[in-house]
């Protein structure tokens, strides 16, 4: 796949992409986390470029949100989703669910939604997801004991390429290949001209070193599982709270995860302790050991008779006077007793097997001194034998664990994808659960021409003139858009078919129905379930939603307006229109032939419309045609308060505010005056 071909991603994005190791299938899987790992690219960016591959996948080049106000619908919509995330990963996934005009695209993002409403939001999934991140590439871990070696220039490049941890060294012959091996605890080398060889030291030739990394340098794979423990830890705790089949074994993972260290080093093997205990304490180990034979010894010359007094010999020895003979002849026994404490203390205090015991013998001489001394050169080869003892034992706890993590790598890739994907499951199903949704149904406008069974209100009106294709149909749709408490809200239903003028009261819900149309046809060419007992639409290709003006319009933003209208006109197939008081722009009666002529082009082009206004019988006059017009019905002033039937009632032009109250004031106190003024209306 060509990733330029991808749309939104240029020359640099592609050449960020190539860095990962399957660009195409990591993008076409549209992972965000896994997108997002190539260098450079956040998770927004990495949302972007997964939404671009959807498009191409399903040849998408739809621009469903036509207007600006169409376009924070879709923010609020998505807003909603988001709003019931745990993981900023789920945030950023639900980014790629876009309002669609392809059938495809809206088919699959259904599927998914489906089986997402299914699920169960239990509290305790939901909490365990709150640990769960992407997971982290460590930076690279330099490795200075071990190096790799080669006489080919190509491979020297391809090494330095593929294994930054170890250092890449040239050689030219076996004697090269020795030194290096003075200098390194192990040297791979990676040409098979060397097979055979005979050289002192951890030696080996691998000419398979460089495609099998985790035996050549197996602190990579350590480091990356180091470093993302509590991601792996969170992703199983997920699995198990929501009882769901794991990709990883959890029980392997837990066993090689607790003998990790956070550093990335080996922990839980006794031996390797003890020897990494016994480096690290040899100096003072040492010194105390001296300690022990000094008291020993200082203990034994208070205590023994000899030609001087023992007080005065004890100040001349601490003056620096040499006593070796005198040891020797006086305090032979006593010193041979002190130097097998020492060598007691020393292998007692480091924990030495037999073989290391013999060294630390040799730490003490059998040559009297006081105070006692060590033998430097012991203590160095003591060392060194334990040093490399510990790096021998530390390679192959380390060889082993990662032979064991490299079998958990790709699970537990899928482990923390499909944890972080339940988020996104399960922000879907609480928002379907939150607000009563359902998945509607989205139709081919191509397949005919019949209009939505059922329709608003009190049913009346049964067979509609307009035969134009298709519309949108909901019951009980409540928007949770809207500032009160969502259970407050009144349903609605109302069906569309072609272009329709909504009449009502002030105040009536004219505009909160206009939003609900628009947020129930962007949720559902989402993919996503919709605030509705139920629904059932066209697939638009545009939706035009414009809101309603804030006071009449210049002549410079009134032409502009019109030319808006002329470009909407021109070509409105498959669109959905609505619009709020257009009427505000200007003046009243020139506002009422504007819309008459737009709602006259809209028809011929058999569009879905509704056009929200006050001027609906001003409007049906300028038409040329019998404009349809439905209306939320006011039931009546009660205490001073309008009471409404908020479902639009097809073919019926709603009563104003100031009607209701004319009329209101008719009936309460009667009058030729009140009456005249009715009549009027």
């Amino acid at each position: 796949m060509e990733l330029e071909a991808i749309p939104g991603v240029g020359e640099k994005t592609a050449r960020a992409l190539r860095e990962l190791e399957d660009p195409a299938a990591t993008v076409e899987s549209g992972d965000v986390a896994a997108i997002a790992r190539a260098p450079g690219v956040n998770e927004a960016r990495a949302a972007r470029v997964a939404r671009g591959a959807i498009r191409r996948r399903h040849d998408d080049a739809s621009r469903v949100l036509a207007t600006d106000r169409a376009r924070e619908v879709y923010r609020d919509a998505l807003g909603l989703l988001k709003d019931r995330t745990v993981t900023d990963y789920a945030e950023k996934r639900l980014e790629t669910f876009y309002p669609s005009a392809s059938a495809s695209r809206i088919a699959e993002a259904q599927a998914f939604a489906a089986a997402a409403t299914e699920r169960d939001p239990d509290p305790a999934v939901l909490e365990a997801l709150s640990g769960v991140e992407p997971l982290a590439d460590p930076p690279t871990v330099r490795v200075r004991d071990r190096c790799l070696a080669t006489a080919d220039a190509e491979v020297y490049a391809r090494a330095e390429a593929r294994v930054p941890e170890l250092s890449v060294e040239t050689v030219e012959d076996t004697r090269d290949i020795a030194e290096l091996a003075r200098s390194y605890a192990t040297v791979v080398v990676l040409d098979e001209a060397f097979a055979g060889m005979d050289v002192e030291g951890d030696v080996h030739v691998r000419p398979d070193a460089l495609e099998t990394p985790a035996a050549t340098v197996p602190e990579r794979l350590l480091a990356f599982f180091a470093a993302n423990r509590d991601r792996l830890e969170a992703a199983a705790a997920v699995h198990e709270a929501g009882d769901l089949d794991a990709a990883a074994n959890l029980d392997a993972l837990r066993d090689a995860l607790s003998r990790l260290d956070d550093d990335a080093t080996i922990v839980g093997d006794a031996e390797l302790e003890r020897l990494t205990a016994a480096v690290d304490d040899l100096d003072a180990a040492v010194s105390t050991a001296e300690s022990v034979a000094d008291d020993h010894l200082r203990e034994a010359i208070r205590e023994r008779d000899v030609t001087i007094e023992g007080t005065d010999f004890l100040s001349l020895v601490e003056q620096g006077a040499r006593v070796d003979s005198l040891l020797d002849r006086e305090l032979a026994d006593e010193y041979d007793t002190a130097m097998a404490r020492a060598r007691d203390h020393l292998v007692d205090a480091l924990e030495l097997a037999p073989e290391e015991a013999d060294l630390a013998e040799r730490v003490f001489d059998d040559d009297p001194s006081f105070p006692v001394e060590r033998d430097e050169s012991a203590v160095s080869r003591l060392r060194t034998e334990l040093s490399a003892g510990r790096d021998r034992r530390a390679a192959r706890l380390k060889a082993d664990l990662a032979a064991d993590l490299g079998d958990l790598r790709g699970p537990v890739e899928e482990l923390v994808r499909d944890a972080l994907e339940l988020d996104v499951a399960l922000a879907i199903a609480r928002f379907a659960r939150d607000f009563d949704c359902v998945m509607p149904e989205v139709r081919d406008p191509d397949g005919g021409g019949e209009r939505p069974e059922g329709e608003g209100g009190d049913g009346e009106d049964d067979e509609s003139e307009h035969g134009g294709p298709g519309g949108f149909r909901l019951e009980g749709g409540r928007s949770p858009l809207l500032d009160v408490d969502f259970e407050a809200i009144e349903p609605v239903d109302y069906a569309v078919d072609g272009v329709r003028l909504l009449s009502g009261v002030n105040s009536g819900g004219k505009t909160s129905t206009l939003d609900l149309v628009a947020l129930v046809v962007v949720l559902a060419q989402m993919g996503m379930p919709v605030p509705a007992e139920a629904a059932e639409l066209d697939r638009f290709e545009e939706v035009h939603y414009y809101a309603k003006s804030q006071g009449t319009l210049d002549a410079g933003a009134f032409e502009a307006t019109l030319r808006d209208f002329g470009d909407l006109v021109e070509g409105a197939d498959g669109r959905l229109v609505l619009v709020d008081e257009l009427e505000s722009i200007t003046e009243p009666g020139a506002s009422a032939k504007i819309i008459a002529g737009i709602l006259e082009a809209l028809d011929d082009q058999e569009a879905t419309a509704v056009f929200v206004s006050h001027l609906a019988r001003e409007i049906r006059e300028a038409a040329d045609y019998d404009v349809a017009v439905d209306g939320i019905e006011a039931v009546g002033l009660v205490d001073g308060e309008l009471r409404v039937n908020r479902s639009p009632r097809e073919g019926h032009l709603a009563r104003s505010t100031p009607e209701l109250i004319v009329e209101k004031l008719a009936e309460d106190r009667g009058g030729e005056f009140y009456g005249d003024l009715l009549e009027k209306f």
